[in-house]
C-alpha cells in the first residue's frame, strides 16, 4: 500500500465512523420517539383540526396510512431532533482539514445553521400553518366536507418545514459568499429589488400553490437576507477594507 494510499484509507475510515454514528444517532431517537408517534400526530394535526368544522375529520384512505403515516412522522421527527448533532459530525469529520480562521466561522455557522432551521420550522407552525388552513377551510365552497387524508396532510406539513427551515438558511448562505469573495455586502444591497423578487419565486417553488404560504416565506427570508448583510460585516474580517478598496462604501 503507497503512502497516498494511506491517507485516502483514512479519511475513508473516518467518514464511515461518522456515518455510523449519525445513523446511530437517528435510529436511538426513532426507538424513542417511536412508541408516541400516534399522539404526535395528533399533535401535528391540531392546526388543522381546529379550523375543521364540527363534522369533519382527518381521513385515511389507504390500508396502510393509519401505521405508515404516524411511522413515518416519527422517523423525521427523529433526524430533526438530532440535526444539532448531525452537523457536529459534519463539522468533526472537516475541521481538522480546516485553517484556524476557518474554523473559527464555520463552527458559529453552523451553530446557527441549526438555530435558524428550528426557527424556520417554528415560524412555519405558529404562523404560516393556522393562517393557510384557516383559509382553505374558510373558502371551502358550500356542501364541500373538509376532510383531509393523513398521509398527504403529513406530506403537506413537512413540505413547509423543510422548506421554511431551508429559506431561513440566508443569512448563512449569505456570509458564505462573502466570505468566498464571490461578492461584498455593499454590492448586494444594490441588488435589492432584485432579491426581492427572487425571494417570491423561490416563495413560489418551495411552498404549496397558494398566496398566502409563499408570501409568509417571502417576507421573511427577505428579512433574514438584511440579517445575512449585518452577520457578513460581523464574521467576515476585513471586508470594510475590501468594500473601501472597490469604492463600494
Amino acid at each position: 500500500m503507497t503512502d497516498q494510499q494511506t491517507p485516502l484509507i483514512d479519511h475513508l475510515t473516518e467518514l464511515r465512523n461518522r456515518l455510523l454514528r449519525m445513523i446511530a444517532a437517528v435510529l436511538l431517537a426513532f426507538v424513542a420517539i417511536a412508541p408516541f408517534a400516534r399522539t404526535l400526530f395528533t399533535w401535528l394535526s391540531e392546526p388543522l383540526a381546529r379550523h375543521l368544522p364540527a363534522e369533519s375529520s382527518l381521513i385515511a384512505t389507504q390500508v396502510a396510512s393509519p401505521f405508515l403515516t404516524p411511522f413515518k412522522m416519527a422517523l423525521v421527527a427523529a433526524i430533526f431532533l438530532v440535526i444539532p448533532y448531525l452537523l457536529y459530525q459534519v463539522w468533526a469529520f472537516i475541521a481538522p482539514g480546516l485553517y484556524q480562521r476557518e474554523k473559527r466561522l464555520v463552527l458559529p455557522l453552523m451553530v446557527a445553521s441549526s438555530l435558524l432551521f428550528y426557527l424556520g420550522a417554528a415560524f412555519a407552525w405558529f404562523v404560516v400553518l393556522p393562517l393557510v388552513f384557516g383559509f382553505f377551510v374558510a373558502v371551502a365552497p358550500e356542501g364541500v366536507a373538509v376532510m383531509t387524508d393523513i398521509h398527504h396532510y403529513l406530506n403537506f406539513v413537512l413540505s413547509l418545514f423543510l422548506a421554511f427551515g431551508l429559506a431561513f438558511q440566508v443569512p448563512v448562505a449569505t456570509v458564505l459568499i462573502v466570505r468566498a469573495g464571490l461578492t461584498t455586502p455593499a454590492a448586494m444591497k444594490t441588488k435589492r429589488p432584485y432579491v426581492l423578487v427572487g425571494v417570491f419565486i423561490v416563495g413560489m417553488l418551495l411552498t404549496p400553490p397558494d398566496v398566502i404560504s409563499q408570501t409568509l416565506l417571502a417576507l421573511p427570508v427577505y428579512a433574514l437576507f438584511e440579517l445575512g448583510l449585518v452577520m457578513a460585516y460581523w464574521l467576515v474580517p476585513g471586508i470594510r477594507e475590501v468594500e473601501a478598496q472597490r469604492g463600494e462604501r
